[in-house]
């Protein structure tokens, strides 16, 4: 990354409180969690924040990603689709900016904490129940990026939303649910969790999806999704790769999916975004 990996700046979305869940007292920390091809992840996130990484100056072209990492709204997978995406970005100019949003609050020691995770994918209805707080985190992450877009030698016209999982379900609320100053210009719901009614607005933005398809938990999620920016008559492009499960992020497995960022890159230079 440029200089700002070393001391990047930490931003807090609600310095006033995170509305709807001003009575949370969660302790945040970090742990390794090796189930999910997972190590290093996030819980227990109460105050949501963005971490600015810029890049070096003389490679900066204007181009933002707030990246929002997966973890079924149970933990954040921070390094393999956070970080790691963050110092690809940096590497080619974009500024990254990577998204804490609230998470559902779990056990504070961590072996109570492993014992939830074997159970939490029998049922995604605490998830769907907190989708929209993550959203409303999402839209908040555009604002303030929008805000001091000059500050940072952003293009206020060339934000985008980039997420996993159900970081992904945060990137594909930011892209149907904004307002002027909340709208991104591009996202890209990555092997993303469907769990909200998909109403596409007339300006919605080009829509990047891409999923796996012997994905455990998401299977068919991405095509409906597809569909519906298809039908609004938005540009929308689906990648679909054979093998690669659920959760690789930046991990490296052996497969085209270890390439899959580069196809991100280059749809958004067909749309204009330098990256």
């Amino acid at each position: 990354m440029g200089d700002s990996a070393f001391s990047p700046e930490v931003i807090p979305l609600w310095p006033d409180g995170a509305p709807g869940t001003e009575d949370w007292s969660q302790q945040e920390s970090e742990m390794i969690l090796p189930l999910f091809n997972r190590p290093q992840i996030v819980r227990n996130v109460t105050q949501p924040t963005l971490t600015a990484y810029l890049p070096a100056p003389d490679v900066a072209n204007g181009t933002a990603v707030i990246v929002c990492p997966g973890g079924g709204h149970h933990f954040l997978s921070i390094e393999s689709e956070g970080l790691g995406v963050a110092r690809w970005l940096n590497e080619r100019g974009v500024a990254a900016f990577v998204l804490k949003y609230r998470i559902i609050p779990t056990a504070e020691r961590n072996e109570d904490f492993i014992a939830q995770m074997q159970i939490f994918a029998q049922s995604d209805k605490p998830m769907r129940t907190h989708n929209p707080i993550a959203v409303a985190d999402g839209l908040q992450a555009i604002r303030i990026v929008r805000s001091r877009a000059s500050e940072w030698g952003i293009d206020a016209e060339r934000i985008g939303i980039v997420g996993f999982s159900a970081g992904g379900a945060v990137a594909l609320g930011a892209a149907t649910q904004y307002d002027v100053q909340s709208r991104p210009n591009f996202a890209a719901p990555i092997y993303a969790a469907l769990w909200q009614e998909l109403v596409v607005p007339a300006d919605a933005p080009p829509l990047f999806l891409l999923v796996a398809n012997d994905d455990p938990l998401i299977r068919d999620g991405s095509i409906p999704i597809y569909s519906a920016w298809k039908s609004a008559g938005i540009s929308v492009e689906l990648h679909i790769y054979a093998k690669g499960g659920h959760g690789f992020g930046m991990n490296k497995q052996g497969l085209p999916t270890d390439h899959w960022i580069e196809r991100l890159s280059e749809w958004l230079q067909s749309l204009g975004f330098p990256a």
